[in-house]
C-alpha cells in the first residue's frame, strides 16, 4: 500500500504554512482551533501530502482533548509509529507510510473496548473526503464502511 502513497513535490509546495510545519517539521497546530476536532460526518481521512487513506470516520472519536482522535488506522500499514523524545518526554509519534509525514501521536488511553489507542492527529495532515464524495476522488474502495450514506450521484 504505501508504495502507491508517495511524497508529491508538486503538493508539499502547495501546503498552507501550518501544514508543512506540522507535517513536515513535525509540528503541532493548536487544540481546539483546528479543522476536524469536531467533524461527525461520515468519511476518510487522507494524508495532505500523499493523497493515502489513513483513518476513517467510523473509528473517530470524541476524546476531550480538541484534535481529531481514532482508535485505529484504516488500514494497518498506513500509519508508522517511532519513538519521539521531544518535550522532554517519551512519546509515540504517529507517520504516514507512505509519504513519511508526521500526522500526530498515539497514546495508550483510547477506548477499551476498541483497543485501548487514541491517534491523536493534526487537522493540518489530514484532508477529508465525504462518504458520498469516496468514488469521485478515487476512493471508491472505502465505500463499503459507509453503507447507509448515499453516493454523489445517488443524491442527483
Amino acid at each position: 500500500m504505501a508504495n502507491e502513497y508517495s511524497k508529491n513535490p508538486a503538493a508539499v509546495s502547495d501546503l498552507t504554512h501550518l501544514q508543512y510545519e506540522v507535517t513536515q517539521e513535525d509540528a503541532t497546530e493548536p487544540p481546539f482551533r483546528n479543522a476536524y476536532w469536531n467533524t461527525h460526518d461520515d468519511g476518510i481521512y487522507v494524508d495532505v501530502v500523499s493523497g493515502q487513506p489513513l483513518f476513517a470516520s467510523t473509528d473517530k472519536f470524541d476524546s476531550g482533548t480538541g484534535w481529531p482522535s481514532f482508535t485505529k488506522p484504516i488500514e494497518a500499514d498506513a500509519v508508522t509509529t517511532r519513538t519521539d523524545r521531544t518535550l522532554w518526554m517519551k512519546r509515540t509519534e504517529a507517520r504516514s507510510s507512505g509519504a513519511d509525514s508526521h500526522l500526530g501521536h498515539v497514546f495508550d488511553d483510547g477506548p477499551r473496548d476498541a483497543g485501548g489507542l487514541r491517534y491523536c492527529m493534526n487537522s493540518a495532515a489530514l484532508r477529508f473526503i465525504p462518504a458520498d464524495s469516496l468514488e469521485d476522488e478515487g476512493y471508491g474502495r472505502y465505500r463499503h464502511l459507509f453503507p447507509t450514506t448515499p453516493t454523489s450521484e445517488e443524491q442527483s
